[in-house]
């Protein structure tokens, strides 16, 4: 594995995922507070509210990444911490928080790579329509005006939204995630209010000299044959979950093929905001975990020729290991839309570990994992891709969402009845990786 002298290598993780102290400092409730807290929708009835306790323990574990050997840490900045009304007044002991980890991290050498919406919107604002409104995304701009107007002096690069597929497609679609609604009108309003709510802050970031960064989740879409039904079901579904966050983006609007399977009539988009969209990137981040096969549902199976892709390996989500797809995505970000610095901001694997007799977790599965990746990143340095750095998910154990406390992607084992941190096998890994690579 070769990389450049200048990589970036970086842990991850979100605020609603680690901090805890959710009623704590002035704190507003999120989306993710009412969903947690609402019967059935997470499983184990799990919450965020103690998490890692990472709003506690925080210069802990700063040195637990200090001692990792990365160069940078990407965290989230919780909006109902800073707005708790998602509006109006700010909570300088929130912003507090956030000043006094920056602090933290630059002390160790550790370069900040804050996201401004990882997830948690205010509750408050949810109520008066959340993302379905255009009324979020300016008050997504007013909240990163209050952020960088206390951090920009030492943070001069910003992440805006984190994997806005997730919240408009598993939050007002699927229903999966907050705020859990199971509509598609709703869905495509949320996803163009995030991206409207994006390039306004942007356009905030840029105006102060700031680099501005947007984070897509992206997977292979594969064919699950050569037939010309399954080949243009795995196109639709490319444009669905990847053209249709990055197209308007790169200044291309919304991808057709896409807009008419959907049936949208486009109602939200108004004058002027494709071009506030395609604000110009500084960078773009790639969350990548995997790839999936697609198939027309009315094909039978004895129409296929060819079955192109069939993964065998799986993690603990169930979810294909393919770091091959890594490397096409890279390539698309680069050649297809050709962004300029990419990131990969997110990729790891959850996995059943347990920590043995001996005090240790031995997760060699997750070793094998990334070693592959990393190699896949690689090979997309080779081909010419201006990869700048890799962040790994994550720094620790946390809650995973709608799964709760039930899935493990640290690099650090979280006892959740004691919350000890005990580093793992991984973590020992990446170390000496770093090590060889520096």
């Amino acid at each position: 594995m070769q990389f450049p002298d200048t990589f970036v290598w970086g842990v991850a993780t979100a605020s609603y995922q680690i901090e805890g102290a959710a009623e704590e400092d002035g704190r507003g409730e999120s989306i993710w507070d009412r969903f947690s807290k609402t019967p059935g929708k997470v499983r184990g009835g799990d919450t965020g509210d103690v998490a890692c306790d990472h709003y506690h323990r925080m210069p802990e574990d700063v040195a637990l990444i200090a001692a990792l050997g990365v160069d940078a840490y990407r965290f989230s900045i919780a909006w109902p911490r800073v707005m708790p009304d998602g509006t109006g007044e700010v909570s300088h002991r929130g912003l507090d928080f956030y000043d006094h980890l920056v602090d933290e991290l630059l002390e160790a050498r550790i370069t900040p790579f804050p996201t401004l919406y990882h997830w948690d919107l205010p509750q408050a604002l949810e109520d008066r329509g959340g993302w379905r409104s255009r009324v979020t995304a300016e008050a997504f701009l007013d909240y990163a005006t209050a952020v960088t107007g206390r951090l920009g002096d030492r943070v001069k690069r910003f992440v805006t939204l984190n994997e806005p597929w997730c919240s408009a497609i598993l939050g007002h679609l699927s229903g999966e995630h907050a705020p859990g609604l199971q509509d598609t009108t709703s869905a495509l309003s949320a996803a163009h209010h995030l991206m409207l709510g994006h390039g306004l802050v942007a356009q905030h970031l840029h105006a102060d000299g700031l680099e501005a960064g947007y984070v897509v989740n992206q997977e292979t879409k594969l064919a699950a044959s050569n037939h010309p039904s399954d080949v243009t079901a795995a196109r639709i579904a490319d444009e669905k979950m990847n053209g249709w966050f990055l197209d308007p983006v790169a200044g291309r609007g919304y991808p057709e093929g896409a807009v008419r399977d959907y049936d949208w009539d486009e109602s939200p988009v108004l004058g002027g905001d494709l071009d506030i969209i395609a604000e110009p990137l500084d960078f773009i981040g790639l969350n990548y975990y995997t790839s999936s096969v697609v198939a027309d549902p009315h094909l039978a199976d004895s129409d296929r020729d060819v079955r192109r892709y069939d993964a065998e390996e799986v993690t603990d989500m169930g979810w294909p290991v393919v770091p091959g797809g890594l490397t096409v995505q890279l390539r698309k970000l680069s050649e297809d839309y050709a962004f300029g610095e990419i990131f990969v901001t997110e990729s790891g694997a959850a996995y059943p570990d347990a920590v043995g007799t001996d005090g240790t977790v031995d997760d060699q599965d997750r070793i094998s994992y990334l070693r592959r990746h990393f190699q896949a990143a690689s090979d997309a340095i080779d081909t010419g891709v201006p990869l700048a750095g890799y962040f790994v998910w994550s720094l620790m154990d946390n809650f995973e969402w709608a799964f709760g406390y039930s899935k493990r992607f640290g690099l650090v084992h979280v006892d959740y009845s004691t919350l000890q941190r005990t580093p793992k096998a991984s973590y020992d890994w990446m170390r000496e990786v770093l090590g060889a690579v520096d």
